[in-house]
C-alpha cells in the first residue's frame, strides 16, 4: 500500500506525545513491512522541512498554530503528485475535514475526542472552536472507517452519532522489552510517586499535588516526581507553594527515555488524574517496568489500568481518594509489589506488532471495500 497520513506532529516536534508515540510505533511498523508512506505534520522553528523517520518521508508545514491553515494545500499537492491507495487522518486535535480534498479510501485514527474537556484548557472561543468542529465528524466523514485505540473512544463515537460497525478498536501496545522491571533499579528509598507527560491544565496534575498535601499530614516521607514540560507548569509551582509541599514536589522537566525509564521503575506508583484520555499510555509503559498506576476513574484511563490488579482507580478530582491510595501503597510494599507483578503480567498481553498488524489488516479491508464502509 501506498499511504497519505496526517497528523499534527511527528515525534521529533518537541510538542510530542503520547499520539505520536502511537503513530510512529505502528506505521514505522508498517513501513517495515513494505508500505510505502508519505506523513504530513507541523514543523516548529529549527525543524527540517522534510526528513525521514523511522521509515516516513515526512513532510512539515506550517506550526503549531498555523497547520490547520496549511495542511489541506500541502495534502492536495501530495495527492496530485502521486498516486496513493488510502489516506489516513489522525485527529489529534481539530479535524481537518480531509475526506473533502479526496475520494480515496480513507481512515481515520481517533485517540480520543476533547468534548466538553476542552473548556478546561483553553480559552472559551478556542474550545468552542474545537467543540463545535468535533461536532461535524460524523456527517464530514461518514464514508471513512475508524480506528479508536480505545473502547471508551469507540463509545464516544458512537453517542456522536458513527456506526458501531464503522469503528474498530485497536489498542496501543507497550515496549515491554525497553520497559520491563530492573533488579538493579530497586524502588525509592522513601514512597515515591510519579506523573509523566504533557503539562496541561486538562491533565488533571493539580489533584495529584493537592493529594500529595493531603497524604503528607499522615506520612510526611511521602513524594511526588513530575516528569514532562507544558505551559501549566507554573500554575502548578504556584499551587506547590501555597499548600507549602517544598522539595516534597520535584519538577524534572524533560527527561530522556533512560531516565524516564528509571523513574518509572523506581516509583511506588505511577498517578494520571487526567478526566479524560484515549488510553493512558504512561500507564502501561510504567506496568511493563512492573509499577502499578493510580489513575481517574475517567474514559480511556478505566483501560489501561485494571483495579485492584494493576493498580486503583478513584474518581476525578477526588484529592482525598487519590491520597488514600497513596498512604496504601506508601504503607504496604507488599501491595505496590503484588499490584507491579500484575501490572507487568498485564502490559505483556500489549504489543506495538499486534496493533500494526491489526492496522494493516483494517487498511487492507478498507481497500478492498474502496472505501470506509
Amino acid at each position: 500500500m501506498k499511504i497519505l497520513l496526517v497528523n499534527w506532529n511527528d515525534r521529533e516536534n518537541p510538542h510530542a506525545g503520547g499520539a505520536e508515540i502511537h503513530l510512529h510505533e505502528i506505521f514505522g511498523r508498517l513501513v517495515g513491512g513494505g508500505h510505502a508512506i508519505d506523513l504530513v505534520t507541523s514543523g516548529w522553528p529549527g525543524g527540517a522541512a522534510q526528513t525521514v523517520l523511522d521509515g516516513l518521508r515526512v513532510h512539515r508545514v506550517g506550526g503549531r498554530h498555523t497547520f490547520a491553515l496549511r495542511a489541506r494545500g500541502a495534502v492536495r499537492r501530495l495527492l496530485a503528485a502521486s498516486r496513493y491507495d488510502v489516506v489516513v487522518e489522525d485527529i489529534n486535535k481539530l479535524p481537518l475535514y480531509l475526506t473533502q480534498l479526496t475520494d480515496l479510501p480513507f481512515c481515520v485514527i481517533v485517540p480520543h475526542l476533547f468534548g466538553t474537556t476542552a473548556f478546561a484548557e483553553a480559552s472559551w472561543p478556542i474550545a468552542t472552536v474545537v467543540w463545535a468542529a468535533e461536532r461535524l465528524i460524523p456527517r464530514v466523514y461518514r464514508r471513512a472507517a475508524f480506528h479508536a485505540i480505545s473502547d471508551s473512544t469507540r463509545d464516544d463515537l458512537v453517542r456522536r452519532g458513527i456506526p458501531r460497525e464503522r469503528i474498530e478498536v485497536i489498542y496501543p501496545g507497550v515496549d515491554a522489552a525497553w520497559y520491563s522491571p530492573d533488579p538493579a533499579t530497586p524502588r525509592a528509598d522513601d514512597p515515591t510517586f510519579l506523573y509523566v507527560g504533557r503539562l496541561k491544565r486538562y491533565k488533571g496534575v493539580e489533584t495529584a499535588v493537592q493529594a500529595l498535601g493531603l497524604a503528607r499530614q499522615a506520612r510526611p516521607d511521602v513524594t511526588l516526581e513530575i516528569a514532562g514540560q507544558g505551559d501549566d507548569r507554573a500554575r502548578l509551582e504556584r499551587l506547590v507553594r501555597a499548600l507549602g509541599l517544598g522539595a516534597a514536589v520535584r519538577f524534572l522537566g524533560f527527561v530522556p527515555e533512560e531516565e524516564k525509564r528509571r523513574l518509572l521503575r523506581r516509583a511506588w506508583a505511577v498517578v494520571f488524574p487526567s478526566p479524560k484520555e484515549g488510553w493512558g499510555i504512561s500507564n502501561v509503559e510504567a506496568a511493563a517496568c512492573g509499577t502499578p498506576a493510580i489513575a481517574s476513574d475517567s474514559p480511556g484511563l478505566r483501560e489501561s489500568v485494571r483495579h485492584g490488579e494493576t493498580g486503583f482507580l478513584v474518581p476525578h478530582r477526588d484529592a482525598r481518594a487519590l491520597a488514600d491510595c497513596m498512604l496504601a501503597l506508601a504503607a504496604d510494599p507488599a501491595l505496590v509489589a503484588r499490584l507491579g507483578r500484575g501490572a507487568r503480567a498485564f502490559a505483556e498481553q500489549l504489543s506495538w506488532e499486534r496493533a500494526a498488524r491489526a492496522t494493516e489488516a483494517q487498511l487492507q479491508r478498507v481497500l478492498a471495500h474502496g472505501g470506509g464502509g
